[in-house]
């Protein structure tokens, strides 16, 4: 892997792990346009970058981390979901991830429900509180996620929509659910991979963290503002370009495999 291609791929992280677009379908994408060729290290490389973009969340909500335990708790009951199918079905999932085809469909459906999902769930309730029970209701539509091109922010965000939370209230506790998520999946990776990250290995996945730390922080304000003033539509009809894309390339017979 060139500083290049650790510079793009590390953008593109930064921009699409927490908009509900699918960074893995965008990664799968980049790394088609590029002819990178998947090793162990694009492999770790690509989970391992998460550390950055899960800083971002950290850093601009600090405040945030310093409330009572129960802000925890709430955390720890919507992560048990995704922690518990997560090791349960792991190959079942890592196999799904090499298929590229299901990962563009996924997309496409996905983009549609986006396109929809504003009027679906427009009523919210005047209690903004994330209560233990929608935890977990946000929880299981996080294992929705598992499914690559599903979009874990999308699949979160919605889940807290169908608790009449605000759109605004669901994206930021999604963003704070990723903390745990992805910090785990990231661990589970990087101690399993340890053995790729020496010398030059290790200095491009400590640039590529800065630059997904530096992206995510950029990405997650414009998010939030724009979700305030538009919606989900523009994010639908995007998502199904991007699925239609990666079909049309897989079927050119351009490599898009990542494994």
């Amino acid at each position: 892997m060139t500083v290049l291609e650790a510079l793009i791929l590390a953008i593109v992280e930064g921009i699409t792990e927490f908009l509900p677009v699918s960074s893995t379908g965008h990664m799968i994408l980049a790394e088609g346009i590029m002819g990178m060729k998947s090793d162990e290290f694009v492999q770790a490389f690509i989970v391992n970058i998460q550390f950055g973009a899960i800083l971002s969340v950290v850093v601009l909500y600090w405040k945030r981390f310093f409330q009572t335990l129960s802000f925890y708790y709430k955390l720890f009951i919507a992560f048990l979901p995704a922690a518990f199918f997560g090791l349960l079905l792991g190959d079942y999932i890592d196999a799904l991830l090499e298929n590229v085809y299901v990962v563009a469909i996924m997309l496409v459906l996905g983009g549609i429900v986006l396109i929809f999902v504003d009027r679906w769930f427009n009523k919210v309730s005047e209690n903004q509180d994330v209560t233990y029970r929608k935890a977990l209701v946000i929880g299981f539509f996080q294992v929705i996620a598992m499914i690559p091109g599903v979009s874990r922010s999308a699949a979160t965000i919605i889940g807290g929509m169908t608790q009449k939370l605000t759109r605004k209230t669901a994206a930021e506790f999604s963003f704070f659910l990723a903390v745990p998520t992805m910090f785990a999946a990231s661990g589970y990776k990087l101690v399993k991979n340890y053995h790729v990250f020496t010398g030059d290995n290790l200095g491009l996945l400590l640039f590529g963290n800065v630059v997904a730390f530096i992206i995510a922080m950029l990405a997650i304000k414009f998010f939030i503002s724009f979700l305030n003033k538009y919606g989900f539509r523009f994010f639908g009809y995007y998502r199904i370009f991007v699925g239609l894309l990666i079909l049309l390339l897989y079927f050119l017979g351009v490599d898009l495999s990542i494994s």
